[in-house]
């Protein structure tokens, strides 16, 4: 098989180096292999698929677009076999074994079929979303060693990132922060909220893991999200919870915010009690109540706008 260096790719197909290394890290398209110095080496297979993209750009179609199309046509060339039924249980069970069989190339290959499976959301939610839960259950019950869970999880995340990207509304006005707890590490359920909050025609801003209040605070200063959304799967200690909800909640400065996660439900109560929403609820029901504290919130600031009008 062929091996060609960026610069010969882009002599070979007309697309410049710095448009690859941006086609690579934004959309996926496409992912080559990396040589023990880190330097990309492309197939003849990732050729003709920069290709297909470039024409793709070249007729006026957006980028965003173009891969998604790209990627779609080069799953559909994947032989699928004949009890391959649900197609979303069949992406799910090959990057777990992929993970099992610790093979990298195996991983980033099923990792990228799984960009053209349909929306966003409903890839996290019976692709992703199980797959990463069972891995880390295999690496528990001691199957896969810590090698292989840590493998799996950076290509899962990288293409969650890539997920997250293709599915931002082109044109929208409201926009979300989401972070993590102060002391959380856990990143899957928060591109998961993402996701959500990309289908609901929000642009979403991920700040990451580890988040203090005083970091939040920054946030809505700076960025004036719409909304801030928090994750949290391992509970804080009692004795620190409440001080971290005062302090997210005086952080949001009138800001809608929710709290979403495996420990956010136990925090129900602090969490309503300054003012915030837990996100554990029916999808719908915590849509209309984000859409009525937006719709405060505007009232709010109109208000004070004409209070500051001359008379």
């Amino acid at each position: 098989m062929s091996a060609y260096r960026i610069r010969t790719v882009s002599q070979l197909t007309g697309v410049t180096t710095a448009t690859l290394r941006a086609w690579e890290r934004r959309y996926g398209v496409p992912t080559p292999a990396r040589t023990a110095s880190a330097y990309r080496l492309y197939s003849e297979a990732d050729v003709a698929l920069i290709r297909r993209m470039s024409d793709l750009v070249k007729q006026g179609i957006a980028a965003a677009e173009a891969a998604r199309s790209v990627l779609t046509s080069s799953a559909r060339e994947v032989p699928v076999a004949a009890g391959d039924l649900d197609p979303f249980a069949s992406a799910c069970a090959r990057l777990i074994d992929a993970a099992v069989r610790f093979d990298p190339d195996a991983l980033e290959l099923e990792a990228k079929r799984v960009l053209a499976l349909g929306p966003g959301l409903m890839i996290f939610e019976r692709v992703i979303g199980p797959a990463f839960r069972r891995i880390g259950e295999l690496w528990h019950e001691g199957i896969i060693t810590i090698a292989q869970e840590h493998l799996a999880s950076q290509v899962i995340l990288g293409t969650l990132i890539d997920l997250l990207r293709l599915s931002q509304p082109a044109d929208s006005s409201r926009r979300v922060a989401l972070a993590c707890f102060a002391e959380e590490d856990h990143v899957l359920g928060l591109y998961g909220a993402a996701l959500r909050f990309a289908s609901w025609g929000f642009r979403t801003m991920i700040i990451g893991a580890r988040t203090p209040p005083s970091a939040i605070a920054r946030v809505v200063q700076s960025l004036d999200p719409d909304v801030v959304a928090l994750s949290v799967t391992i509970a804080p200690a009692p004795s620190h919870a409440r001080e971290l909800i005062d302090g997210y909640a005086d952080a949001c400065r009138g800001t809608p915010w929710i709290v979403g996660g495996d420990a956010a439900e136990g925090l129900r109560a602090w969490v309503e009690a300054r003012g915030g929403l837990v996100g554990n609820v029916d999808q719908q029901d915590m849509r209309r109540g984000l859409d009525r504290a937006m719709a405060e919130r505007r009232r709010r600031l109109a208000g004070k706008g004409n209070a500051g009008e001359p008379s």
